[in-house]
């Protein structure tokens, strides 16, 4: 067996992201055949693809792609350790894909998958990511906003790794410094909603329920509860919608009333943090 080089063993983790047990186990079966042991740990990764498809993806990236200040497009790519996450080439391949998604608007994820990406399928792209680094890959969500004005915020919660929360903020006449300041606010504050008119039916039937329920637990009058639990889901609006939440430069009021003395309107926004719903 040929003796293995721990510079060459060093060297293919850092092409690859393989383990180093891994690198030194294909450089001893290639026999010191550095380009050969590369092939040998993605023929390895192609492999242990099916094998990784229970793994947990909950690491990975967040990234954004502009077309001027009227669109974008956000994306968030799992893997499952944040050495891959840092990686030059799964860093590469968001970019790719969400340029992408901004050229084409798919429909939804499975339809993206199925999209051509360079002459093969971007699932085909997601494979060949898989085998050559070993870890699952897979994207998690993507959102795209059009018209109006249309402006990002990108966060490291580490100053190692790539953007892990990004935001999306779409104002319908253009103002860069409160679209800035709503999208800094909005990745700290983490809102669900944009305004009460948009929480869905379900969703405040269930609050509603859980807010009369508790209520009635703590024996409250019957002729009050109504009152009561109507306080608490105007509450839960301030916490959960964006338009209703104190603004965090100004708690005196809100993001709504922020945006309106300035003579905007937001009409939409979207929030990524990876691994979070």
């Amino acid at each position: 067996m040929a003796s293995v080089n721990m510079a060459d063993v060093k060297r293919l983790r850092e092409v690859t992201a393989a383990g180093m047990m891994d690198c030194k186990k294909a450089l001893e079966e290639a026999e010191g055949d550095f380009d050969r042991a590369v092939e040998l740990l993605r023929l390895k990764g192609a492999k242990d693809v099916g094998k990784r498809e229970a793994r947990t993806a909950s690491n990975g990236l967040v990234a954004v792609k502009h077309a001027g200040d009227s669109a974008a497009a956000l994306l968030e790519l799992n893997c499952e350790t944040d050495f891959v996450a840092k990686g030059e080439r799964f860093q590469e391949l968001a970019a790719q894909v969400v340029a992408h998604i901004l050229d084409i608007r798919p429909s939804d994820v499975p339809t993206l998958l199925e999209s051509e990406l360079g002459g093969k399928s971007v699932q085909n792209h997601l494979d060949e990511a898989n085998a050559a680094l070993g870890e699952k890959i897979e994207i998690r969500r993507f959102s795209v906003l059009d018209g109006g004005f249309v402006a990002s915020y990108m966060h490291k919660t580490d100053p190692q790794l790539p953007p892990a929360v990004g935001v999306l903020v779409q104002l319908d006449v253009p103002n860069a410094e409160v679209a800035k300041d709503v999208a800094q606010h909005t990745a700290a504050m983490a809102p669900k909603y944009l305004s009460p008119a948009e929480v869905p039916a379900d969703v405040l039937d269930k609050e509603r329920a859980l807010f009369e329920e508790m209520t009635r637990d703590e024996g409250k009058p019957e002729a009050a509860i109504a009152k009561i639990v109507d306080g608490r889901v105007n509450g839960w609006y301030k916490d959960f919608t964006l338009l209703e939440q104190a603004f965090v430069k100004d708690n005196k009021k809100t993001v709504g009333k922020y945006a309106s003395e300035n003579g905007v309107k937001v009409l939409a926004f979207t929030r990524y943090k990876v691994g979070q719903a």
